[in-house]
Formats: structure tokens, sequence, C-alpha cells
């Protein structure tokens, strides 16, 4: 789903004893196998997921009496949480009824008696999407203004290989001091910023948004049009998960128990982000930081109403919010077309982001098995020229504002020197 926190999981989940394979490659044909197995009214990411199941299975390349299938549920009221019986009736009429699912997920569902998430392998997971989130955001960051083309590239696959042992092998302090050095040995990379590019912020379904091949590549369309994109934490949907105990608790009077617990997580989450927010603000270069999720989650109650928990609910609304008031108002919103709560918290509220930020600057994009190409490139490139139109309109007011200032001072000197 997202290529360089998926690699970090992977070496994660080897490091505990598991024989893990992490599906990557995904093409035309990955989408006419899931087509052939799941109903094409279902969303684009069950056809994508199954396709690429069905495929794996049928290369030869896995033993089939030796082979599971592991995909994550959250339990909520969106389809993500019917994959697993999406690929199960995909496994029964493509002929491998006897390959089994595990159901990764946090809330109790599908209990497989080979696969139990353990304290030791929550920590391992939990490094891994901290570094998955640090590097990506290092990377797009610097390879924007990079002088050097490809140095970039460089210190993040060196640093991708150093950070699967770390998350294998490293203890707290080691994963401490780790999170500086990254940062450091990116701080050296020599950046031109004499042109300053268009902030573009992607926000969506979680899948789609983070997977190259379910967003047509979406991240390097907007660096070929001259943007800097802003993607996502993935911690932040981890997060965001996490509090739908605690809201149902305090909208319904109910999980009081799961509440607590899941306040503790988010506070222990937030505790070991600290040295990634340090690390961030110690910088020279500008970094959106992780999220704190309580402020987002205020940020967004005069717009929708927090109990919008289905598929990514009002998460997104604060994600779109969040990169507005930092300073990042272009943003693409990424959906499949048949992805009901999206629509309703992405595209729903796009009309209310822009009554309170009236220059907030967002195209919503659908991907579809049938979407054209052409028009998603199209509607992402009307986007940046407008995001280029709006930062030379900036740059003039604000010359205008600094001749402004110097014409005062010069006035008030003058009239010094006359008394």
């Amino acid at each position: 789903m997202a290529p360089i926190h998926f690699e970090l999981l992977e070496s994660a989940l080897i490091s505990l004893g598991y024989k893990v394979k992490v599906l990557k490659e995904c093409t035309d044909k990955t989408v006419e196998t899931g087509l052939r197995y799941v109903n094409n009214d279902a969303c684009y990411p069950s056809i994508l997921t199954t396709g690429q199941m069905i495929e794996a299975l049928q290369s030869g390349k896995f033993d089939i009496n030796k082979t599971a299938l592991i995909m994550s549920q959250t339990g909520g009221g969106c389809r993500a949480t019917n994959y697993i019986g999406f690929i199960r009736k995909a496994l029964k009429d493509a002929g491998f009824a006897n390959v089994p699912i595990i159901s990764f997920n946090v809330v109790g569902m599908e209990k497989a008696s080979g696969f139990k998430i353990t304290i030791p392998m929550a920590k391992k997971l939990i490094k891994a999407i901290f570094y998955g989130d640090l590097l990506q955001k290092l990377l797009y960051k610097n390879r924007a203004y990079e002088i050097n083309k490809g140095e970039t590239q460089k210190i993040f696959d060196k640093w991708m290989e150093k950070c699967k042992t770390l998350v294998s092998k490293s203890n707290f302090i080691q994963f401490k001091q780790s999170i500086y050095d990254i940062v450091n040995d990116f701080e050296k990379i020599e950046l031109d910023t004499s042109i300053e590019k268009p902030k573009v912020g992607v926000v969506g379904e979680v899948l789609i948004k983070y997977h190259p091949f379910g967003n047509n590549f979406v991240v390097d369309v907007l660096e070929k049009e001259g943007a800097e994109v802003i993607a996502p934490d993935f911690m932040g949907f981890i997060k965001f998960i996490a509090t739908h105990k605690i809201t149902n608790y305090k909208l319904l009077n109910k999980d009081k128990t799961k509440s607590k617990l899941f306040k503790i997580a988010i506070n222990l989450i937030e505790m070991l982000e600290k040295d990634i927010k340090t690390s961030l603000k110690n910088s020279k270069k500008d970094y959106l930081l992780p999220c704190n999720i309580f402020e987002l989650e205020n940020n967004v109650k005069d717009i929708l109403s927090i109990g919008n928990q289905t598929g990514e609910g009002w998460f997104l609304t604060a994600e779109m919010v969040e990169y507005i008031e930092h300073g990042i108002p272009n943003i693409v919103c990424i959906q499949p077309f048949a992805c009901l709560p999206n629509h309703v918290v992405g595209k729903g509220v796009i009309k209310s982001i822009r009554e309170k930020y009236p220059y907030a600057n967002i195209t919503p994009v659908d991907y579809d098995p049938g979407a054209s190409e052409t028009n998603q490139t199209n509607r992402i490139k009307l986007l940046t020229t407008v995001a280029k139109d709006n930062l030379k309109r900036n740059k003039k007011s604000k010359k205008a504002i600094e001749i402004e200032n110097i014409v005062n001072e010069n006035e008030k000197e003058a009239k010094l020197k006359n008394k």
C-alpha cells in the first residue's frame, strides 16, 4: 500500500520469524484480475488488493499449501472491513479455497491461531511507521529543491537499509539517536530555494493516497509540474483509528474502559514522537511536523461532527484544514470512485472549507479502473497552474508591503530631519 512504510514493516515481521512477502507489483493485468473476482461496483482498493493476491497465488512462486494471505481490517463501517470477505470469495472462485486469510486488526476480529499481535511486534511495527513517515517527509522536501540531482535519493536509500536493521534490533536509545542522525544527514543536502515552488498536499482514502499505481503516480505527476509534495503521515491515520473508542465514550457514553486504554496508547505514541518533532524543529528546512490528533479533531468541529468515523471520517477533513493552516492551501483530494464515505468527508466538505478559507485551492480527483488518466492529469495540472499564479500574486503583495514600509520609514526620517 505505502511503499516506504511497508518495506520497513516487512523487515519488522521477518525479524520476528515470519516469512513475509509484501506484494509490490501492480499492473493493468492486476486490475483485470481483480475485476474478474470482485464485482466492479466494489471500491477500487478492494479490486487492486484482491487482484494482487490472486495474481501472486497464480504466479507459481509460492507453495499454496504453505502460504497464507494477510490483510488489515479497521473494524469500521467502511468496506475495508469487508476485504476479508471479498478475498475469501475470490479465493474460492479462483480455486484457492484452502489458502487461509489472516486479518490484521486490533479490535478482535477474525482471530487466527497462527498469528498474534504481541508487544514486541507492536514496538517494531510502530518504529517502522515512524521511520517511514520521517523518510517520506525528508525525501519529498529535499528532492523538490536539491542542487545535485539524485543526492536525496542516495541518502534515502542508505537510510532505508539502515532503518530495516534498526527496526529489527535497536533499543529505545538507539532508535532515539537514529532519528537525529537521519535528519542531520538530510540537512547536509544543498537546496536551491531561489525559485519557490507551490506546496501541494495530498489527502484521501488511505490506500489510494499512498499506493503509487492506485493514484497513477500522483507524486511524480505533481513533482513534474514543479510542485513540492506534502504527503500525510501514516501514523496520523493510526491515531485517528485510536480516537474511535474515545469518541464513542464522548458521544454515546459507551466503551469507557477502552476509551481510557486508547487515550493511553495515543499519549504513548505522542511521547515516542517527541524526538521526531524536536529534530524537525531544529532543522533549517521547513517541515510539517507530525500532528496532534486532538488539535486536529478540535479544528474541524465547526465543519462536521467527529462522529463521522467511517472510512477516513473527520480525519480527512482535518488533514485538509491542517495543511491550509500551515501554509499549504493547495490540496489534491484523492478518492476511489465508489468510496461513499470519502465523497462525504472529502468532496462533500470542500464548499464549507472554502467558506472558512477562501484562498484554499482544492481539487478532488477520482481513481477507478475505468477513470480517464488524461482527465486526472489535467485536473492536477490545473491545480498547480492556479497554485503558481497564487504564489506570484502573493509575492507581488509581499513586495508591495515591503515597498510601502520602506516609503513610510523614509517619510518618518524626512520628518525628523525637518524638525
